[in-house]
């Protein structure tokens, strides 16, 4: 049996995007499912467009995700280069090859001539494409131009008449009018090869066994096939995945910042959370199961459970799914992910950390929603004394004033100060008073942090910020309540 083999080949023009994370976990868990091997390789053909520094993001979410590949360009394998700048003496040969068995041929028409035929073709509501001009040059006008000098492509010579199909997993099977294919460019001028044809060259000379990528390359895949048959290769299995959209007729916007995966980690979402929801973005693994690790997604990932259908990226499912992987997360591993947040919010160091990563363990979708909750710690915001004035917990500015007065000797009186100690102060006095929970925490809440929504409550609040001051902020809601109600 074949060796799976597959292989993300991304371009380093920019960050990761959410599609490309996809294709190239798609492309890992067919490999390891299918006991095989993933390569990484960097297609870098189109120069001007690179980003400096691309190829390191490349690196690290791949490796964040643990989408670990077998052979690439930082730790090399039997087939290389994995980069494809460092493959150019190859192209070259290969394009001649088709020029010598009828399948590519040389085009010397120059931009002016190309473009005249695009404003003709788009004046005559022709589909553009090139009119194979110089498909039809003979031997002597071939030497004529060479021997001037003059500056050519290669291009891939299409059959004019029949059709051409190809097999896909996804899609099924697809029939073109070969009529409708252009003849593309192979080779650019400067001796280059364009991605069309780089990327058959490089998967045949790489072995590849299944080609993962977007369905926008479906149109290209006959002109693909082609060029397998010209050369006598094997086609590999094609694997052609929807669309992710934002909405059903919207793509994610890199510029809104709902596309790139950094923008999604740089707001804490696990990228364990992130790869599982991207996972389940047009592939469905049967079942009512949708949390999973990466290694039971390999042993649950089929190439059949992939839709036809655009996948829509719903920020509300990938909340659910990351605050499932967070609940999951063994305390420890919470409480060091966590910290960087809770520091941009908190600058004691006399707080109870593993206690307060405790109460937001069960509160978060996305770690970068921590600050915010914490942001009373360090000092107590500014709040309006309407805040005690609660219509459920029937408090008012008078109510909140007698609360406090009795919970300040309650909790003096607390000589470990303790949660639980400061728990059994404050529910003893609400049994001797005979009064309603909310008639005493809430205002003791509201004292305490400033807020109507806390990580935990108002004995939870108090136990981090300490009995000094706790009971310091006590005083002060006591005399804001004082002065506001005169």
């Amino acid at each position: 049996m074949k060796e799976v083999r597959t292989r993300f080949a991304p371009s380093p023009t920019g960050y990761m995007h959410v599609g490309n994370l996809r294709t190239a976990l798609y492309a890992y868990l067919i490999a390891k499912s299918g006991g095989g091997r993933f390569l990484l390789r960097i297609e870098d053909t189109d120069q001007q467009r690179l980003v400096e520094g691309a190829v390191d993001v490349i690196y690290a979410t791949l490796r964040d995700a643990g989408l670990h590949w077998d052979e690439g360009p930082d730790i090399g394998g039997p087939v290389g280069p994995y980069v494809q700048s460092e493959r150019m003496g190859m192209y070259k040969d290969y394009a001649e090859q088709l020029i010598e068995s009828g399948h590519a041929y040389r085009c010397f028409c120059d931009k002016e001539r190309l473009e005249e035929l695009r404003v003709l073709q788009k004046a005559s509501n022709q589909a553009p494409m090139y009119d194979a001009k110089c498909a039809n040059l003979n031997a002597d006008e071939i030497r004529g131009k060479l021997s001037a000098g003059e500056s050519y492509v290669i291009r891939q010579k299409m059959p004019r008449e029949g059709t051409t199909s190809f097999a896909d997993e996804v899609y099924g099977m697809i029939t073109v009018e070969n009529a409708t294919l252009d003849d593309q460019v192979l080779i650019k001028a400067d001796g280059m090869p364009t991605y069309n044809f780089a990327n058959v060259v490089d998967d045949h000379t790489m072995g590849i066994s299944h080609v993962v990528r977007g369905s926008e390359y479906l149109s290209s895949a006959p002109k693909y096939n082609l060029l397998y048959e010209a050369f006598g290769w094997e086609i590999p299995v094609y694997v052609h995945c929807p669309p992710v959209m934002k909405t059903s007729t919207e793509k994610l916007s890199k510029r809104n910042g709902d596309a790139y995966c950094r923008d999604f980690t740089d707001k804490g979402y696990p990228i364990g959370a992130l790869l599982n929801y991207i996972a389940l973005l047009g592939w469905s693994p049967g079942g009512e199961t949708e949390i999973f690790t990466l290694e039971e997604l390999t042993g649950a990932f089929d190439i059949a459970g992939i839709s036809k259908s655009p996948a829509i990226f719903d920020t509300q499912k990938l909340d659910h799914i990351s605050g499932e992987w967070i609940r999951r997360m063994p305390p420890e591993e919470f409480l060091a992910a966590a910290m960087p947040w809770i520091r941009r919010a908190v600058s004691r160091e006399d707080v109870d950390f593993a206690f307060l990563a405790g109460l937001l363990q069960p509160r978060c979708h996305a770690l970068g929603g921590i600050p915010e909750q914490l942001d009373f710690i360090d000092a107590l915001p500014k709040y309006e004394a309407e805040l005690f004035v609660n219509k459920k917990m029937k408090t008012t500015a008078q109510t909140a004033i007698e609360a406090l007065n009795a919970a300040k000797p309650a909790l003096e009186a607390v000589t470990d100060w303790t949660a639980q100690t400061i728990h059994t102060a404050l529910f003893d006095l609400i049994a001797r008073l005979e009064v309603k929970n909310g008639w005493l925490l809430w205002p003791v809440r509201i004292a305490v942090t400033g807020k109507q929504f806390t990580p935990g409550g108002g004995v939870e609040a108090a136990y981090l910020l300490g009995k000094a001051e706790t009971l310091r902020r006590i005083d002060a809601a006591t005399d804001k309540l004082g002065r506001e109600s005169c």
